[in-house]
């Protein structure tokens, strides 16, 4: 992605707003304050994977109607995905790493040959893969993102550093951008932190992750911002809007943006 005239462009993932037509969630992003948007390209959502070559660039078109672009899509590397997001301008394709059946360490290996593999086509196509590390049964932080980038041009394939999802892994934000700053594609802003979801009385303790907005959780977002302006990133910080509460998340994400906006444009 070419290096934006502002330092930052600011990106809703908006797979939460999928019933919305092109401009509709044109005009509801640009009236948030928002530059542009992740799209998911999966069944059910505006954009689809078997018709993408030609429903995304057209929706792209009138997302630009609205002066919005799409900065990054969460898809699969199929080469039809490539060549759909190079003919609509798109410049990233996110991904997250799903450890399977055989184990952490097969899948890491496993997943090192796939991206070496895909170099050529976002080489062919001028699209970059981002990954990006994700709690539960997934490559969960920033250190087990950065053992795929070995001999990996970061021109090529890159990283999704997520705010909330390295804090549930216990990992302070200075650190882990430090470890991924090298490949860094993207820096992605949610947050959350961690409840007791059964009683005192339990045999065993059990916890589970409540998303919520920006000033509540474990991810702090002043550090983050006073970090990346410190070492001079210049581009996407993309709001994903995930809260447990989705009855108020139109509330929430403009109250987000309101508050990132004011970390990071200081």
């Amino acid at each position: 992605m070419e290096k934006p005239e502002k330092p930052f462009l600011y990106s809703l993932f908006v797979k939460h707003w999928k019933d919305k037509s092109a401009p509709e969630l044109g005009r509801f992003v640009s009236g948030i304050g928002f530059d542009g948007v992740e799209l998911p390209i999966r069944a059910g959502f505006q954009v689809e994977p078997e018709t993408a070559g030609r429903t995304l660039p057209a929706f792209a078109k009138q997302l630009a109607e609205q002066g919005v672009r799409i900065f990054s899509v969460a898809a699969s590397t199929d080469e039809a995905i490539f060549a759909a997001c190079a003919e609509a301008g798109v410049p990233v394709i996110r991904i997250m790493v799903n450890i399977d059946q055989d184990g952490y360490k097969a899948t890491e290996e496993r997943t090192k040959r796939k991206l070496e593999q895909l170099v050529p086509l976002c080489e062919k196509y001028g699209v970059k893969v981002g990954v990006q590390q994700h709690y539960g049964s997934y490559i969960i932080d920033s250190n087990g993102i950065m053992r795929l980038m070995d001999s990996i041009d970061p021109a090529h394939v890159g990283v999704v550093w997520d705010a909330a999802h390295d804090a549930f892994a216990g990992q302070q934000p200075e650190y882990g951008l430090d470890i991924v700053w090298s490949h860094l594609a993207m820096v992605n802003l949610k947050n959350g932190f961690f409840i007791r979801s059964n009683g005192p009385e339990a045999e065993t303790a059990e916890w589970k992750r409540h998303f919520t907005t920006g000033r509540h959780g474990m991810a702090h977002w002043p550090r983050i911002a006073h970090y990346v302006k410190e070492r001079s990133y210049r581009g996407v910080i993309c709001l994903t809007a995930e809260y447990s509460d989705l009855d108020n998340k139109d509330r929430y994400i403009a109250e987000d943006l309101a508050y990132a906006k004011s970390l990071f444009n200081v």
